[in-house]
């Protein structure tokens, strides 16, 4: 099954209007990651895309699946950036080193999400796209570590997730048919090179007493 690349319609005035290259931050506060902002990430060990997309797991949980694609194009790997809770990531606030957020995929409205079950190809802990409109379980939630006060948009970080201790990872196996040439993404529970990520392409919501205004990346 091949997923849709369109965007639900609630997000298609702001991404038609400031969807852009990836660039560097501005400095402080400007240059940090923020809540509500949606975006693509790198795996910088294996420079592939976070992605996921409408084709299930065929073992393991049976959920959405989740891989790394090499293509920056690629609508669906666009991933939004929200609390743990509604409303415990004011949008337009720079994401602190150390904070608990949820990344729900764009197109599906589903949660990054992992379990105890068995990667499918390297027999790590599988990684999934989890529920619906943007509400999972508690085994959405992963913290964000990185050095700074602040996640920066030049900044390779981890995300540790809080129910597994796992950290989200790419080790380069690649899938066959139907997702041919995409690569398993997967929980790891050592900190190591295969789990660094980088933000990169997408729609930076700047952080400012104006909750409206936006600022491209």
């Amino acid at each position: 099954m091949r997923a849709s690349s369109r965007f639900p319609p609630s997000l298609l005035p702001p991404l038609f209007l400031l969807l852009c290259a990836s660039g560097p931050g501005r400095g402080g506060d400007v240059g940090a990651v923020t809540c509500g902002s949606v975006l693509k990430l790198l795996n910088t060990r294996h420079n592939v895309r976070l992605h996921s997309h409408e084709v299930k797991y065929g073992s393991g949980s049976g959920q959405q699946s989740v891989t790394g694609v090499e293509s920056s194009d690629d609508a669906n790997s666009y991933w939004r950036i929200r609390g743990k809770i509604d409303g415990a990531c004011q949008r337009g606030a720079p994401v602190k080193c150390g904070q608990a957020v949820r990344l729900t995929h764009v197109n599906t409205g589903k949660n990054l999400h992992t379990h105890h079950f068995s990667s499918p190809l390297s027999n790590n802990q599988e990684v999934s796209a989890f529920g619906d409109d943007g509400e999972g379980d508690d085994l959405d939630v992963w913290t964000v570590q990185c050095s700074g006060r602040y996640w920066g948009r030049d900044d390779a970080v981890r995300f540790k997730h809080i129910g597994t201790d796992a950290f989200l990872s790419v080790t380069g196996e690649q899938y066959g048919h139907p997702i041919r040439g995409q690569r398993e993404v997967h929980g790891m529970h050592s900190p190591n090179q295969h789990n660094y990520w980088k933000a990169m392409e997408g729609v930076f919501i700047k952080p400012s007493l104006d909750s409206t205004k936006h600022d491209e990346l």
